[in-house]
């Protein structure tokens, strides 16, 4: 029996040896360039498989940035051809242009995966104004970009969240900075400003409610 057993698996080798190695070589040739492309975006510190979803404000004077969400972009967008394709959109932005460029036929599709998870994240202020009870309502802005400025410490996809009344009433003076690397921040949101007005379809908006 074991005899048998032997003889047929050497035969399948004999047969089949060339797709093995084959099937081998390419295994092994995508496992080199994937630790290679892992190696590189570590190097550069870029991460553009993650999606950070961001809140960008001023207060008493000082540009402040606060991490609402991170996650895989797959995990957002729900598709793995979505998120590839989203990185791909995201290699094309240059610093004078953080905003990523989507198509307009596609920028809902991405823009409502963020929208999604926003709603999500803060949904008790929604069912606190159904159930009756006190809530402050405000509207935000959501912009995907990909800040490629040298002074940005790690390059992510960026789902920037800006009160809708701040972006429109940008002051003229840069406020004060936490930090010497937020001087991108601020250029970005005067890039959103200005594309606000000439591109509105690069936005999603959402009204957040929080409850008293």
């Amino acid at each position: 029996m074991w005899k048998e057993l032997i003889e047929a698996i050497t035969e399948q080798l004999n047969d089949h040896w060339i797709k093995l190695v084959t099937a081998a070589g390419f295994m092994i040739v995508g496992w080199y360039f994937g630790r290679r492309r892992e190696r590189r975006n570590w190097t550069k510190r870029e991460f553009l498989d993650r999606l950070n979803i961001s809140l960008t404000y001023i207060e008493a004077g000082t540009l402040r940035i606060r991490t609402l969400i991170e996650k895989d972009g797959e995990e957002i967008f729900l598709n793995k051809h979505a998120a590839a394709t989203i990185r791909k959109f995201a290699d094309k932005t240059v610093p004078t242009k953080p905003i990523i460029p989507i198509p307009e036929n596609d920028s809902w599709f991405f823009l409502n995966g963020v929208l999604n998870e926003i709603s999500e994240k803060y949904s008790a202020g929604l069912i606190a104004a159904e159930a009756g009870l006190p809530v402050e309502k405000q509207q935000f802005l959501i912009c995907l970009t990909n800040e490629a400025d040298g002074a940005v410490r790690t390059r992510k996809i960026r789902a920037m969240v800006v009160r809708k009344s701040l972006l429109l009433n940008l002051p003229e003076d840069m406020p004060k900075l936490e930090n010497p690397w937020h001087r991108t921040r601020w250029e970005t949101l005067k890039c959103m400003a200005e594309a606000y007005e000439k591109s509105p379809f690069q936005f999603a908006e959402v009204e957040v409610m929080i409850p008293k």
